[in-house]
């Protein structure tokens, strides 16, 4: 499990990392040319989506604060909510697939750092011998 929320934890990181780069990059005519939304916001979103992603890794990564992991996750799920309701009344269910999976994966690396396999919880000589995820 360990190993698995590690893989979707970093494909997630580099997604929301790049997403949240061209939102910063991207001119205000073209943020606003697909969205109702202002262009300070998707700013406010892309800011967010690029230190979700980096709470995605770096704390696992450092050791330092491992809980925060969790909660960004979290976050990023509130945003992914977002992005389904937005992308349903602009352009149809079928482009909120993607903003819907992802949520469902960021949902699921919440849980799983959690309650499933978190990152703080030292792990003991005895379950090293018989775990298959080390």
């Amino acid at each position: 499990m360990n190993r698995l929320l590690w893989v979707i934890q970093l494909l997630l990181a580099l997604l929301f990392l790049f997403a949240g780069g061209s939102k910063l990059f991207m001119s205000a005519a073209q943020l606003t040319g697909q969205t109702p939304i202002p262009a300070w916001f998707l700013r406010f979103i892309g800011v967010m989506e690029i230190l979700g992603g980096l709470g995605l890794v770096l704390p696992g990564m450092l050791r330092i604060r491992t809980e925060l992991t969790s909660l960004a996750a979290a976050g990023l799920s509130i945003i992914m909510i977002g992005a389904v309701a937005i992308s349903i009344q602009t352009m149809g269910i079928a482009t909120a697939a993607l903003p819907f999976v992802t949520g469902a994966l960021t949902s699921f690396v919440a849980y799983g750092r959690w309650r499933l396999a978190p990152l703080g919880v030292p792990i003991r000589v005895e379950d090293r011998r018989t775990s298959p995820d080390l």
